[in-house]
């Protein structure tokens, strides 16, 4: 499990925190810093970000950061292993973030007590220690928030995703069963006129055959809602002048995530067709491993901010019940896109 989107960002805002703190040490004369290897360290942590087998980047960033935190001699980036307790609980959980986050302490107190022997009674190195456990601790508590958040959303879309079926069930077995019924009465009406009224009788059956077309094309429309699939929905908008390019593995997404993307892209359909004439319409949809992307562009007239209507505002909420957000870039004679981001 990797970190949620919205915690990503503080990998990189530390690294490059330690990395300035750590160039200034050694301009200034702090500690005696390996430069070579504390460069070269800081490097592959930055590039390890990019890594997404849970297990190869933990074991990846405490070898990194072990080599940052030996060649910096200033001992400012001890701050470093925080970052381990709080990769380790998104990945293997809470037991392996907190143990993980206690081993990081123990190996900082040993490391202490072969250097300096007496350190305890050094009350700078004892206050490096404290603040270090408080960094620790601030970790594991985001991530547990974090955690908790991205589970709390995937409950509300299984939740949404129960709802929908209980409703189109309900609405299957309601339709189906009018439909049924008016069929059972026609043909025993066409039973009953079949030798009194001929043409009564075939009347009936013409409208129990026609019922019975109505129920079955219900029952498909139903059913097809039911197994939602993003792109064969997004295909069946498409026209000479709008344009579908389809990307990624939508096996990934929740049925709720699917139709909001699908609503998104009907609604900015909707607008360009009434703002932007006959021009072409691009519809372009990427649901890669760690975000879906629609964008809807046209070339239309564009409008400015103050002229969103409901069926903009109306497709945020939508959005943003799932986790995602929506862009609007437009302006007068330029064009609209229309771009909607959804985290996995």
């Amino acid at each position: 499990m990797n970190p949620d989107r919205s915690v990503r960002w503080v990998s990189p805002v530390l690294y490059t925190a330690v990395l300035a703190a750590g160039l200034h040490a050694w301009l200034v004369g702090i500690g005696d810093t390996r430069l070579p290897l504390f460069l070269g360290g800081m490097a592959a942590l930055f590039a390890l970000e990019f890594v997404r087998h849970d297990l190869i980047a933990l074991l990846g960033r405490i070898a990194l950061i072990a080599a940052v935190v030996f060649a910096d001699g200033s001992g400012l980036s001890r701050v470093l292993l925080a970052l381990l307790p709080f990769t380790a609980y998104f990945a293997f959980g809470r037991t392996a973030g907190i143990a993980l986050g206690a081993a990081c302490l123990a190996g900082v107190a040993t490391v202490l007590q072969l250097r300096s022997p007496g350190w305890t009674s050094d009350s700078e190195q004892v206050s490096d220690l404290l603040m270090l456990a408080l960094a620790i601790a601030l970790a594991i508590a985001m991530a547990a928030v974090a955690v908790e958040e991205r589970r709390g959303r995937e409950r509300i879309a299984e939740l949404s995703a129960a709802a929908e079926r209980q409703r189109l069930a309900r609405d299957l077995h309601d339709d189906l069963g009018h439909h049924l019924t008016a069929v059972i009465v026609l043909l025993e009406k066409a039973e009953a006129f079949r030798e009194r009224d001929p043409q009564a009788a075939q009347r009936a059956l013409a409208d129990a055959s026609s019922s019975a077309r109505r129920a079955l094309t219900e029952v498909r429309t139903s059913v097809r809602s039911w197994d939602f699939h993003l792109g064969t929905a997004l295909r069946e908008l498409c026209t000479d002048t709008v344009v579908l390019r389809f990307a990624g593995d939508e096996s990934r997404y929740s049925e709720p995530v699917l139709r909001s993307l699908f609503h998104a892209a009907q609604e900015a359909i909707t607008n360009a067709r009434r703002h932007a004439g006959d021009g072409v319409v691009e519809v372009y949809a990427d649901l890669g491993p760690e975000r879906a992307l629609l964008t809807v562009t046209d070339t239309g007239p564009g409008f400015t901010a103050d002229r969103e209507g409901f069926g903009l505002r109306g497709m945020r909420r939508r959005v943003r019940g799932v986790g995602g957000q929506v862009e609007v870039r437009s302006e007068a004679s330029s064009g609209t896109r229309i771009e909607v981001t959804v985290p996995l």
